[in-house]
């Protein structure tokens, strides 16, 4: 799950990463959401930086941090606009992650050092519209055939699918390890592979996603993650439980963007000659995000410690994901409450956020899985004594 590179180094790395969002992407957000794309220069910088492989190993390419130094990173790109962080998100995380954690030595060989370095652009294929938050509805089958497997199905809301070199399709088998769900590896390119028009999303413009559709599409043996067919339900569900609280860390970052924004407001803007900080329930208002922020803040850092020390890898990750992108909505909807009516208007960047942290409630299992996560493990626990 990567290997702790030096404090000294990370540092060195935080501080650069840092810099750029705040300089280089934030006074660019606006024309990140007009044009709905990432501009390519920008692309590219990340690149140079490392930022398409941070979590994945030294050996291939990656910068190889760990899940601690991780959420400080992500802490950091949620701070701008969040199309920007999905360009590589994918990459590091759950697309990325299913390699690292469950790939042959030849599959790695193959593909991180590409997905590292940016070369190929990964994209998880497991959403569907029968099968999102929970796998168990998936309809894609994938049917034994000579040499390989043919996969048929359509997948949805598949993020970064009109920019992928790589897809990781999970898919039920059939004909061997009858029903149980698999993860393929799908290059970009093959025949019966098509990706629809990118999503027209309420927010996050920039950060693309769009249906996959499979028509008998051809594979050979060694593109089944693993080796074998039952690795992939467990691919899945490790690389979204580390995604979750990556995702945590994003939205505190969207958190306390929304929170400085609100305070440099009130800070200056006046209401009958005074400045609206000035107001208890303006106070009251910033109060309320300041402390969501610190308690989403810690909370992801003791998901990730946890996680990484291998002592929660289940319950913390659904406890991180439902509390920080709750409480990143909470603190969106005040700071369009502090700005008043100028909060409402397109050219705002707390609307926007407003906008864009909506998703986060979503994606990587909703709300109402993670409360579902949690409950059940917290009565199973009970019952184990």
């Amino acid at each position: 799950m990567g290997t702790q590179v030096g404090d000294q180094v990370f540092d060195d790395v935080l501080e650069q990463v840092r810099r750029f969002v705040r300089k280089e992407v934030v006074p660019r957000e606006r024309e990140i959401a007009d044009a709905d794309a990432v501009p390519d220069d920008l692309r590219t910088a990340a690149r140079e930086m490392g930022l398409f492989g941070y979590a994945i190993d030294e050996e291939w390419g990656g910068l190889g941090l760990d899940l601690t130094q991780e959420v400080e990173l992500a802490m950091e790109l949620g701070y701008t606009s969040l199309a920007f962080r999905s360009m590589f998100g994918t990459n590091n995380g759950i697309a990325g992650q299913v390699l690292v954690g469950f790939g042959t030595d030849a599959q790695k060989a193959r593909w991180l050092e590409r997905i590292a370095s940016g070369e190929v652009v990964a994209s998880f294929a497991l959403t569907e519209a029968g099968a999102g938050s929970d796998p168990a509805g998936l309809r894609t089958r994938a049917v034994r055939v000579d040499g390989g497997w043919a996969l048929s199905g359509e997948k949805r809301f598949i993020t970064n699918a009109p920019l992928a070199d790589l897809f990781m399709v999970f898919a039920r088998a059939s004909g061997e390890g009858d029903g149980q769900i698999g993860v393929f590896l799908v290059p970009g390119d093959s025949p019966g592979l098509t990706v629809g028009p990118h999503d027209r999303k309420m927010g996050q413009e920039g950060a693309w996603t769009a249906d996959v559709h499979l028509d008998d599409v051809r594979v050979d043996d060694d593109a089944l993650v693993g080796g074998a067919v039952e690795v992939g339900y467990r691919a899945a569900m490790t690389s979204l439980a580390k995604g979750r609280v990556h995702i945590a860390a994003l939205a505190v970052g969207q958190a306390q963007r929304a929170l400085d924004e609100s305070v440099a407001y009130a800070a200056t803007a006046t209401q009958g000659g005074t400045p609206i900080g000035e107001f208890q329930l303006v106070q009251a208002m910033l109060a309320d995000q300041q402390t969501g922020v610190m308690a989403g803040r810690s909370l992801v850092r003791e998901a990730a410690r946890a996680y990484v020390a291998d002592e929660d890898r289940r319950l913390a990750p659904s406890v991180a994901k439902l509390y920080c992108t709750e409480m990143a909505g909470r603190v969106a909807d005040l700071a369009v409450q502090v700005h008043g009516g100028s909060g409402y208007l397109r050219e705002s960047t707390v609307e926007r956020i407003y906008r864009d942290v909506r998703l986060l409630r979503l994606y990587e299992g909703t709300s109402e899985i993670q409360r579902l996560i949690i409950g059940s493990q917290l009565v199973r626990r009970a019952r184990r004594g």
